[in-house]
């Protein structure tokens, strides 16, 4: 996960207290930080480039591939965008691309921080995509990692949590939201990706957030993996919080 943002100090000066995080240098580049919990790493803070657009803060979801050029070939191949390399940066390889409903994300070909895993540790509990048709979406990342003849993977749409969701080696990770798979597309979904982040407090988490200029989207809720809400950050980034 990275956090993509046009004042970086200004964010961490966010998360800091909203979510306890500190934040370290990044291997990635000068104008790249890592947040961190109690030593462990949690996301990257990167600088947008001067010229982007007002309100352009935003999370991005990074997938590990084993060949950035083979799936950037199958992302242009399948009419979505790929905007950024593949290039060389921390010591790894990156692209940056977007769906082909217009949500942002990435690839990433290298190292991982060690049990670096979604839903375990520090990294974040829970990825949400949300999209116009989520039959097409679940189509299309299935094709372009492979997850459809990989038997370590799952694509399936699942009553409990009333969404697609994507499995790693049984573990639920991600989920696909955009009605259910009869439901038409629905053309008001601006198309994009939230994490979960653990909190322990999720109520105190939630005035930290409204008092360093925060706002809450949707009011806490019950769901499958817990309490949860959702948040905006002063800059527009939406994201979400999960109870431990």
């Amino acid at each position: 996960m990275s956090l993509m943002a046009p004042d970086p100090q200004a964010a961490e000066s966010f998360y800091g207290p909203v979510l306890g995080w500190t934040f370290e240098p990044s291997s990635a580049g000068p104008d790249s930080r890592v947040a961190t919990v109690e030593g462990q790493p949690v996301a990257g803070v990167s600088e947008l480039s001067a010229g982007a657009d007002q309100g352009s803060e935003r999370w991005t979801v990074y997938f590990q591939v084993r060949d950035a050029d083979l799936v950037a070939e199958r992302i242009a191949e399948r009419g979505a965008t790929v905007a950024v390399g593949p290039l060389r940066t921390g010591g790894g390889r990156a692209v940056i691309a977007a769906d082909q409903a217009g949500a942002p994300f990435g690839l990433w070909q290298g190292e991982r921080p060690a049990s670096w895993t979604v839903g375990t540790g520090r990294a974040p509990a829970w990825l949400q995509l949300h999209t116009r048709d989520a039959f097409a979406s679940a189509v299309f990342y299935g094709e372009i990692f492979d997850w459809m003849g990989d038997p370590r993977h799952g694509v399936t749409y699942e009553e409990q949590y009333e969404e697609i969701v994507i499995r790693v080696e049984g573990h639920p990770v991600a989920g696909v939201r955009g009605g259910a798979l009869e439901s038409p597309p629905d053309p008001r979904i601006r198309s994009r990706w939230e994490p979960y982040f653990r909190v322990p407090d999720l109520d105190a988490a939630v005035s930290a957030a409204e008092r360093e200029g925060g706002e809450t989207v949707s009011p806490p809720r019950a769901a499958p993996l817990g309490r949860t809400v959702t948040l905006r950050d002063p800059k527009g980034a939406s994201f979400c919080l999960l109870s431990t």
